[in-house]
């Protein structure tokens, strides 16, 4: 049988340090190993493919779309919507509304969408997308890449990290950003001066980040006991996870945060705010509460509670079985086949 060929459009790899480009990196490996049996894959490339498959939202592919997609389908996955982007970036007012009328433009002009979470097929719904053209198919991450090493790597790795070994350690990995619950972090941190803080990410987009002031003092004025590593090539990140006791999320909003698929391989601890827009993707496989205090109880038991602890790591290893490769990659086979006929 021919092969039918995908061409992946995108630039989520040109700004450092977002989920975007670590799920595109990932979707792309998975689809190019996976099933190449069945398809050729491109990247970027100026041709009419079987499959035009959108990974960001860029103006310039919006311009080029029915030249792209003439002889084929169009795809885009759907990472962002208004509500994500509000509480990202601080953008002007008209600025804000003019990006958020293209965003469901560029959705509306495609075929078929797929969401990483079930949860946005309705908010999709609202904005007038019609949910037979949405499907569900979640992020995904190579366990070859993130996985537990052994205690003398990781005693090893902290010692490069200057985290003292016997440190009960907590990290968080994402952009620096008001969203992501960076002020309950430092919260926690300053009423558990015992425990080691760590935040691994940066300003991804500088200063039109949302809080990027209030945060910039906070980073020259924070408890001793957290230390920010900055923006951490996605190649170095296994080592930052097994430094950590505990992954610690303490988002007010997203989608589905690679960086719980990313600490789950590891098989460590998930703590994250109370969100509805989890219970339908990470089920029982982490801890959850609301707010500083909240949080701080719930460390202090991880810290303390070693059978507490141990069911942790259980959970998040069943979170990391539920999402594997063979599971993921049957998800878009079915898709792409769907759709091609």
């Amino acid at each position: 049988m021919e092969k039918k060929t995908i061409n992946m459009i995108s630039q989520a790899t040109s700004v450092k340090g977002q989920g975007v480009g670590s799920a595109y990196m990932e979707q792309v490996r998975l689809v190019k190993e996976g099933l190449s049996d069945k398809f050729d894959v491109f990247e970027n490339a100026k041709m009419t493919a079987d499959i035009t498959h959108y990974h960001t939202i860029n103006p310039s592919f919006y311009i080029n779309r029915k030249r792209r997609c003439k002889n084929g389908t169009s795809v885009c996955y759907v990472h962002m919507l208004p509500s994500t982007v509000d509480d990202s970036l601080n953008l002007p007012k008209p600025a804000r509304a003019v990006f958020y009328k293209y965003m469901i433009k560029f959705y509306s002009s495609m075929e078929h969408l797929v969401v990483v979470n079930p949860y946005f097929i309705d908010a999709l719904e609202e904005y007038g997308i019609p949910r037979e053209k949405v499907t569900y198919i979640p992020n995904y991450v190579d366990t070859d890449k993130f996985h537990p090493v052994s205690p003398e790597k990781k005693a090893y790795i902290r010692k490069k990290l200057n985290i003292p070994e016997d440190k009960f350690t907590v990290m968080c990995a994402g952009q620096l950003q008001t969203r992501k619950g960076i002020f309950d972090f430092a919260e926690c941190a300053e009423r558990l001066p015992d425990v080691q803080f760590v935040w691994a990410g940066g300003f991804s987009f500088g200063r039109i980040t949302d809080g990027y002031d209030e945060i910039q003092k906070l980073l020259k004025n924070h408890p001793k006991n957290i230390k920010f590593l900055g923006i951490v090539d996605r190649e170095n990140m296994n080592k930052v996870y097994n430094a950590a006791d505990v992954m610690f999320l303490p988002s007010f909003e997203e989608l589905f945060p690679m960086t719980i698929l990313e600490a789950m391989c590891v098989n460590i601890p998930i703590l994250l705010r109370d969100l509805p827009i989890y219970n339908n993707i990470l089920f029982d496989f982490y801890y959850r509460e609301d707010g500083a205090d909240g949080f701080v109880k719930e460390i202090e038991k991880l810290r303390d509670d070693k059978e507490y602890y141990k069911k942790g790591c259980l959970n998040a290893k069943r979170g990391n079985e539920f999402y594997e490769k063979k599971h993921v990659l049957k998800m878009w086979d079915d898709f792409y086949s769907s759709i091609l006929k």
